[in-house]
């Protein structure tokens, strides 16, 4: 019998007064009660207990044992009843990776409109562009963009999909002139982002003929997130990669252009990954069942907003 079992059966008749009383408070026999009894005096070499025919008394050693054990139990019960909780309510700290443009535009909205449904749940994001190890690194949850997933193993949860386009600044196509076609960005700076989602030597276009690969000149700037491309095309440094995230406040703001708008880059999963689908925590679940149905709202605003570029791209490169 395990040391918890012989602290709770010793507990029952110390609160009792009697093996009998803590057989039935236990659902067990009065043998069995006595058995734990004397294997956790035994245990301890240290008596408990002083038996009579008529009445059990403690001893001195048993008191200060008792006090122990009540409280020893009480914080178990209070840790199983929490462990159990958290099965059904959301509550305690969730650790999130996200992809840089998605986390920045698109998770920390859904945290906000979360916390005001969750109020205890709290969170720490971190962004960056990769699919990290979610067991070593300790996530709780990671969204990424990807075509597909490795086999993890980890359950995926798809939250819509989205893509990239090409932007510059209306300064600079005013002074370069805007691309007609995907040959004539030879004739451009092209700005490159270095990640493991972007394309780096060749930009491979989805466009009105099926996919074209095009060999990109020499880039004048290498940066790593789009959020910082999006500095630098804004401030005329040329024309770059733009995943629809990042792009769409500069498009609505006319701060950025879309170049080429009959093109765009390959299409992207956007996954919600976590460990299990067995005895998932209440507020991983909620957050889960939050994303699938906020983000698609959010990317499909985005994509409005895209599509409306194509209308008016020459107008606000003038």
């Amino acid at each position: 019998m395990d040391v918890f079992q012989t602290m709770r059966f010793f507990v029952a008749v110390a609160q009792s007064g009697s093996f009998t009383a803590a057989a039935e408070l236990l659902d067990t026999t009065t043998t069995n009660v006595s058995k734990a009894v004397s294997s956790l005096e035994a245990r301890l070499q240290t008596r408990l207990i002083n038996r009579t025919t008529r009445r059990l008394a403690l001893t001195e050693a048993g008191a200060r044992y008792l006090q122990r054990c009540e409280k020893i139990l009480e914080e178990v019960r209070e840790a199983e009843e929490e462990a159990g909780t958290a099965q059904v309510m959301p509550v305690g700290r969730l650790k999130i990776h996200a992809m840089g443009a998605v986390g920045n535009h698109y998770v920390i909205k859904a945290i906000a409109r979360y916390r005001e449904i969750y109020p205890l749940v709290m969170f720490d994001l971190t962004l960056n562009n990769r699919l990290p190890d979610l067991l070593e690194e300790g996530y709780d949850i990671s969204i990424v963009l990807a075509r597909d997933l490795p086999d993890s193993g980890f359950v995926a949860q798809r939250l819509g999909i989205t893509y990239s386009i090409l932007c510059a600044s209306p300064a600079y196509l005013k002074k370069r002139g805007i691309p007609d076609s995907t040959r004539s960005l030879g004739e451009h700076d092209c700005l490159r982002i270095v990640n493991t989602v972007m394309p780096v030597e060749n930009w491979v276009f989805e466009g009105p003929e099926g996919v074209e690969t095009v060999n990109v000149p020499l880039s004048p700037f290498h940066v790593n997130t789009a959020d910082a491309m999006t500095v630098a095309i804004t401030n005329g440094m040329g024309i770059g990669i733009q995943p629809i995230a990042s792009a769409v406040d500069g498009l609505r703001a006319g701060t950025l252009v879309r170049v080429l708008p009959e093109y765009h880059f390959e299409e992207f999963n956007l996954f919600a990954i976590y460990p299990s689908r067995k005895f998932v925590d209440a507020k991983i679940k909620t957050w889960v069942e939050f994303l699938k149905d906020y983000i698609p709202g959010l990317l499909a605003s985005d994509e409005e907003i895209v599509g409306s570029a194509r209308k008016d791209n020459s107008v606000r490169a003038r």
